[in-house]
This record gives structure tokens, C-alpha cells and sequence, in this order.
């Protein structure tokens, strides 16, 4: 009689154990979330994420051919220019249509370098839900909720600094010497295109680029995981 109550209670034990596993493991598939892994932990996981992508993202484009030496997001001439620089060329003037592509790049790379601080105020602002909701999304899930949410005031934050880096590196003068030259010319519709609206779109763009690349390496690749908190939200 004694060794059947024994087992009795031992088959309650293990029924409880795996019901209370079963328990946690249902409440991590409803809330989406690993296993002791809190929503205040996400929230702040994926600030840190968002805040080393941005800063990481920044100090990048930010360096000596940032832009111009990344064939993924270098500045070309806008697209109602493109027959512009291919009149000039067949003019000549290749070596000015050179000089203001790269110009435009400079002006975005130094621009670049007064990005993080934009981005990481803006970061500061998400809430524990939209947090737990990027979290499931997909590799780039928070970089595109941080453009959704912030792209009008970088916009308008980040054109002042586009125009001071565009004259900086003397973009502006170069781009109205191929403009005005251009105008000039018999049977051309004339153009005159916001150089600065232009590189700011291209340089927000490049950024948004890099810091999705960026969130990509903390996602999945361990070494990028360089906190404790960013190893435990995003760790498997």
C-alpha cells in the first residue's frame, strides 16, 4: 500500500512539474517573449540595439569616404539630372560633374557625424508595446519603425546641417557653375533642382541603410551582442 501511495505521489510531481512547464512555455508562446525574458527588458534591449546601430551606423558614414566609397548608398547625380551629366560629359566637363558627385557625398558625410544624437533622442521616446511588437517583427523591424516615427524631424533637422556641409565643401557653387552651363545651352528645358532637398533625402536614406544593417548584426550575430542586455533579449 505504501509503495502505491509512493508512486501515486510521485506521478502528482512530475504531472505538476510538466504542467507548469507546459504552463510557461504556453505563456512564452502567447506573449512572444524567451523564456524569463520581461517586456521592461525588451523595451530597453532594443533601445540599447537601436542606440549602438545608430551610433555605430553614424560613425561609419560619418569617416573619410563614408558615402562616396560605399557603392550601396553613394550619391549620384538626382534623377532629373541624368541628362544633364551626360551633356556635360559629351561637353567636356566630366571632371566638374566628377567633383560635384563627390562633393555631394562629402557634404553627407560630414553631415553624418551629428546624426547619433538625433537618432538616440528619438529612441528614447519608444514605448514597451511598440518594443514587444518590433521584437517579433522582422530583421530591420525596429530601423523601420525609427524611420516611420522620426524621418520629418531628422528631415527638418538635418537639412540645416546638409546646407552648412554642401558649402563646406563648396557642392552648391559646383552644382550652379553645371547647372547655369547647362541652361545655357540651346533647346534644353531648364532646370533647377534643390541640391540640398536632394542630398538630405540620399544621406537620411544611406543612414536608415546602415543603421538596418547594423540591427541585423545584433539580431543574430553574437559578437555584435556587446552587452549583457543586448545577449539576453537577443541571444538564443
Amino acid at each position: 500500500m505504501k509503495k502505491i501511495l509512493c508512486s501515486l505521489a510521485l506521478l502528482l510531481t512530475l504531472s505538476f512539474s510538466v504542467s507548469a512547464q507546459s504552463a510557461d512555455g504556453l505563456l512564452s508562446s502567447i506573449t512572444g517573449l524567451k523564456k524569463g525574458l520581461t517586456k521592461g527588458d525588451v523595451s530597453s534591449g532594443l533601445k540599447e540595439a537601436l542606440q549602438v546601430g545608430a551610433t555605430n551606423a553614424a560613425k561609419k558614414l560619418g569617416s573619410l569616404d563614408g558615402f562616396f566609397g560605399n557603392a550601396a548608398i553613394k550619391i549620384l547625380m538626382p534623377p532629373e539630372a541624368q541628362k544633364i551629366e551626360k551633356k556635360l560629359r559629351q561637353f567636356g566637363m566630366g571632371q566638374q560633374v566628377d567633383e560635384a558627385i563627390l562633393s555631394m557625398n562629402r557634404a553627407a558625410e560630414n553631415a553624418s557625424q551629428s546624426a547619433a544624437p538625433i537618432f538616440i533622442t528619438a529612441i528614447k521616446g519608444m514605448s514597451i508595446t511598440d518594443a514587444v511588437t518590433i521584437l517579433k517583427g522582422n530583421d530591420t523591424a525596429a530601423t523601420y519603425y525609427l524611420k516611420g516615427k522620426t524621418t520629418p524631424q531628422l528631415t527638418t533637422a538635418f537639412r540645416p546641417v546638409i546646407e552648412q556641409s554642401l558649402d563646406k565643401v563648396d557642392a552648391t557653387s559646383k552644382w550652379t557653375t553645371i547647372v547655369n552651363f547647362y541652361n545655357d545651352l540651346p533647346f534644353v528645358k531648364k532646370l533647377n533642382p534643390d541640391l540640398a532637398a536632394y542630398v538630405t533625402e540620399r544621406a537620411l536614406s544611406g543612414m536608415f541603410v546602415t543603421v538596418a544593417d547594423e540591427e541585423k548584426k545584433i539580431r543574430k550575430d553574437p559578437v555584435a551582442q556587446t552587452t549583457n542586455l543586448l545577449k539576453k533579449v537577443f541571444g538564443n
